[in-house]
């Protein structure tokens, strides 16, 4: 299946990845892309750690768009999960972070993946904290990021409430290749639904999440609604 691409201006313009192949959305990009300017990294945050597994990191984005008014995100586009990133991880002890310059993203870089990612700023602090852990370019991260993502079936949620169980059990149901148990649900104040991580071993082979499943499956979490 093909993603959908709506543009602002008449823009040749062609997206390898799938994200919303998925779920069926739609995507609206802006005639002109800005990259997002790098930021210097606080000294604290830079952590040189050996990642044992992966997680891919999908946001549930009616929650982070609630009371939030960006325009690609939120106003041109009715997205329900996104990807937040691809994260080398460590089962123990702090995750790999910052291990790296990443000078900031080209245009084209942005672009290209911006249906996936819907916000410049995001892509540029997720492969100045991640992919520069694991990934000598930023084509090479979002590359591998895209090849995770566009095989994803990504269930649609209607309801206004599930278990966190629940929502486990769609995923797999959508992804028959992923366990439970490689499932982390991640709630916000007042048991929204925040994101979802999937883990993956080293060779991204889905694999229980060493650090747990998050939210536990009997805990109800509300789900805000997409916009229509």
């Amino acid at each position: 299946m093909t993603l959908r691409i709506l543009l602002a201006a008449p823009i040749a313009l062609t997206i390898s990845a799938a994200p919303a192949a998925a779920t069926g959305q739609a995507c609206r990009l802006p005639a002109r892309v800005e990259p997002a300017p790098a930021r210097p990294t606080p000294a604290h945050e830079v952590s040189r750690t050996r990642a044992d597994h992966y997680q891919l990191a999908l946001s549930w984005s009616p929650e982070w768009c609630r009371g939030r008014s960006d325009r690609l995100q939120c106003q041109d586009n009715s997205f329900g999960f996104i990807v937040h990133g691809l994260w080398p991880s460590a089962s123990r002890g702090p995750n790999p972070r910052f291990c790296a310059p990443a000078p900031p993203l080209d245009a084209a870089t942005v672009r290209k993946r911006l249906c996936m990612t819907p916000s410049p700023t995001l892509m540029q602090h997720q492969w100045a904290a991640h992919g520069a852990c694991g990934w000598r370019s930023p084509d090479a991260y979002f590359d591998q990021t895209a090849a995770l993502w566009s095989r994803l079936r990504t269930p649609s949620l209607t309801t206004p409430t599930m278990t966190a169980g629940q929502i486990r059990q769609a995923f797999v149901a959508a992804n028959p290749g992923i366990p439970r148990a490689a499932l982390q649900v991640r709630v916000a104040a007042g048991n929204r639904l925040k994101e979802v991580g999937i883990c993956y071993d080293l060779k991204y082979r889905p694999v229980a999440c060493p650090r747990g499943i998050g939210t536990p499956d009997a805990v109800t979490v509300r789900i805000t609604p997409r916009r229509p």
